[in-house]
């Protein structure tokens, strides 16, 4: 069987564009795969942040994951400051990772230029993806269109790695991506892509009211002024929430009612409230059921870290015996 590596940051609570990008995939994709799910502490301290904020979002994280699907019994949830090798091993990356293919790196010249000051963390955020990964000897990685760039890194610095100490054999795999299925999730404001730092976002925990008055004046087919005025259902966001929460037939009818203003938007968003509110109710009252009994969590993560900690101690003495330290 295959092995699935995938990491999420602790920001708290998911929400739908967490869900649908990544989580809904991971909890199909764990009864196909060997699957290992991390939440990515190191890479969230890469901007200021509060160590007490940090702990409660990742338990925050911790929760929502369980709720929305991934299964214990299934695939392996664990923190990522919890199996100390995922640092040994991204010091020994940086050696053989070239400085000029972090410094082409998408994300690190967006993010830099939105920092008075960069650290050295920010530049070398990839390494650690690639450590992550590599430390499980993962084949595959799913990840959205934003994400190929760094994993194509861990690729790279596989087979440099694999070529100076692994000559005789492919050590570390390199991974390749599984694509979502839903690879890029727009926020309500139909600009940019579902971010916390935008505000344009629904949480996934959120109550039926909260996630209502959100949902009411999200950003619509911005050429439809007037109620009779026809809509274009392709370029219209809450067309394609539609597509991803709402059964074929109905988004069929939603088509048509667009395209003919047999609907108005607010109709179509009533819908596509009953549609999410069938998906997502189940998952609140299973994060009810969590928050009843903490300490079910807490032991899903200890068991995972034990078992992650016993996978990255056997690749980590294969590294160090072929890099001359034992």
């Amino acid at each position: 069987m295959s092995r699935i590596f995938s990491g999420i940051q602790p920001s708290g609570e998911l929400h739908i564009g967490n869900y649908l990008g990544a989580v809904k995939n991971w909890a199909k994709l764990q009864y196909e795969h060997e699957s290992i799910i991390c939440i990515v502490d190191y890479h969230a301290i890469t901007v200021p942040y509060d160590p007490a904020q940090l702990r409660a979002r990742r338990a925050e994280m911790a929760l929502s994951l369980l709720a929305a699907g991934i299964d214990p019994k299934a695939a392996t949830l664990f923190v990522q400051s919890q199996v100390p090798e995922h640092t040994e091993l991204a010091w020994i990356l940086n050696t053989v990772t070239p400085l000029g293919e972090l410094e082409r790196q998408t994300q690190f010249k967006e993010k830099s230029q939105r920092q008075e000051s960069i650290n050295a963390g920010l530049l070398n955020y990839p390494v650690l993806q690639a450590a992550d990964i590599l430390l499980y000897r993962a084949d595959l990685v799913p990840v959205g269109e934003d994400q190929v760039q760094h994993l194509e890194l861990s690729r790279v610095v596989a087979r440099r790695w694999n070529a100076q100490f692994a000559a005789e054999a492919e050590f570390f795999p390199e991974p390749r991506p599984v694509l979502t299925p839903i690879r890029r999730v727009m926020g309500l404001d139909g600009q940019a892509k579902m971010s916390k730092s935008l505000n344009n976002t629904v949480g996934l925990l959120e109550s039926s009211d909260e996630m209502w008055a959100k949902l009411r004046p999200a950003v619509t087919d911005p050429k439809r002024i007037k109620r009779t005025d026809p809509g274009t259902p392709e370029v219209c966001n809450i067309y394609h929430l539609h597509k991803a929460f709402s059964p074929a037939a109905t988004v069929e009818n939603v088509a048509v009612q667009c395209s003919t203003a047999g609907w108005g938007c607010i109709d179509c968003k009533r819908v596509l409230f009953e549609s999410m509110e069938n998906e997502l109710v189940p998952i609140r009252r299973r994060a009810e059921e969590l928050r009843r009994d903490p300490g079910a969590v807490d032991a899903v993560l200890h068991a995972g870290a034990e078992r992650c900690r016993a996978l990255a101690a056997d690749t980590m003495h294969g590294v160090r015996e072929r890099m001359g330290f034992d």
